[in-house]
């Protein structure tokens, strides 16, 4: 679960937002440019706030439980260049200037597996 200290995200933000149980907010990640969607990863109040403030991505890991800055260790940093709240407030998109891959794979978008098949 993600901390519950307080943050000192503007109220007004925090009022809009709609978490998940676990007090979190799906951040859709997107080249500024090109518009290519690069990856998806998880917000809380804190880590939207330290995006904001900071211009570089922050997100919440549920796997370790921790905040981590993308490109911080790796390199691959997401400038970012604005933020936008879903109109149900339960999605974010975040658009960066990404430096190398997105992925944690070495792939430059998390989606660049094969597609799935559609049959309408």
């Amino acid at each position: 679960m993600a901390p519950r200290d307080p943050s000192e995200l503007d109220p007004a933000v925090a009022a809009r937002l709609k978490r998940d149980p676990a007090g979190l907010v799906a951040a859709v990640v997107q080249q500024h440019d090109t518009g290519e969607v690069l990856m998806v990863g998880w917000m809380d109040d804190e880590a939207l706030h330290r995006t904001l403030t900071t211009g570089r991505a922050t997100y919440w890991s549920r796997s370790r439980q921790e905040y981590w800055v993308k490109g911080e260790t790796s390199g691959h940093a997401q400038h970012v260049k604005s933020v936008a709240l879903d109109c149900d407030g339960d999605a974010l998109l975040v658009q960066v200037d990404q430096v190398g891959p997105a992925c944690h794979t070495g792939e430059r978008t998390c989606f660049d597996a094969d597609p799935l098949p559609v049959t309408p």
